[in-house]
């Protein structure tokens, strides 16, 4: 399947009218239209309102549209699901699911409310049971196409300190990569929520991608742009990537076995994980 870049996923606040408007010039891969942790009990029916309106005006180019609906045991879950089951967003993102069956009960209200197959979902691992049955969650339904972190919710139920190493976490976030890549979802890390701590945003960047992690959750539009260039091959990165595939082209060709990089020896593997950095560089306009 051609890469489809998710390095910046911003969450957006679905009552907050101007951030809907604003959102339209962002540099984000992803928005999440949130309705749930981001809006308060009394305004949840409004900002549906709004979200659907924002979405069926349009305008967000090439930004992929998510939306986050309340949980489906809340006053509102179920009516969000019906009310996007239609519209033009290209996953609904389903916060602290536990079970399979949750997903189930999400993918039947779909297919009663009459919802494309190109409507995908997104679960947010956020508690401990959650992180517990990922395998599980994972492999649901075809509907499925990413995990999402929750590393807030997540730490407090654990009670693990946010410290920079995210020692306490280190477990959980490796367990959903793997989950991701066995099911073949993308996986996207949890948010920073130091706003002014720009080295540490760096960092979480920086250990996110040597983790597996597609890309990073977002709060503020500011991330943006440190998320974009963490989650993208540098140049030395796609300069060794093309000269791996070229190297092996010109052997293939040549009917050699053996393929040498620099010095180094280079199987099958290592020429897919240089074609995958060289479509990513692609698809972002690197190459």
């Amino acid at each position: 399947m051609p890469y489809t870049p998710r390095r910046s996923v911003l969450y957006m606040p679905g009552s907050n009218a101007r951030a809907l408007e604003k959102a339209r010039s962002l540099d984000a891969d992803v928005l999440i239209l949130d309705l749930e942790d981001a809006v308060a009990p009394d305004q949840k029916e409004a900002a549906r309102e709004q979200v659907k309106a924002a979405v069926l005006e349009g305008g967000y180019g090439k930004r992929q549209l998510v939306v986050r609906v309340n949980g489906f045991d809340t006053p509102w879950g179920r009516a969000d699901i019906q009310a996007f089951a239609t519209l033009p967003v290209s996953a609904l993102c389903l916060p602290k699911v536990e079970s399979a069956a949750e997903v189930h009960a999400v993918v039947q209200v779909l297919q009663s409310a009459g919802a494309p197959s190109e409507l995908k979902l997104w679960a947010m691992a956020e508690t401990p049971r959650g992180i517990l049955r990922v395998e599980e969650v994972a492999a649901a339904h075809p509907r499925m196409a990413a995990l999402v972190l929750g590393t807030s919710d997540l730490a407090k139920d654990l009670r693990v300190p946010h410290t920079p190493s995210r020692e306490g976490l280190l477990f959980s976030l490796s367990r959903c990569v793997a989950a991701a890549r066995a099911e073949g979802l993308d996986v996207f890390d949890g948010v920073h929520l130091d706003l002014d701590d720009e080295a540490g945003f760096a960092r979480s960047c920086q250990q996110g991608v040597e983790l597996g992690f597609d890309g990073k959750t977002l709060i503020h539009p500011k991330q943006i742009a440190p998320a974009n260039q963490y989650f993208s091959p540098s140049a030395e990165q796609l300069a060794r990537a093309e000269k791996i595939v070229a190297a092996w082209d010109q052997a293939r060709q040549a009917g050699k076995g053996v393929v040498l990089v620099d010095g180094k020896l280079v199987e099958s593997l290592h020429v897919e994980e240089a074609q995958r950095v060289m479509d990513i560089g692609r698809a972002i306009g690197l190459i």
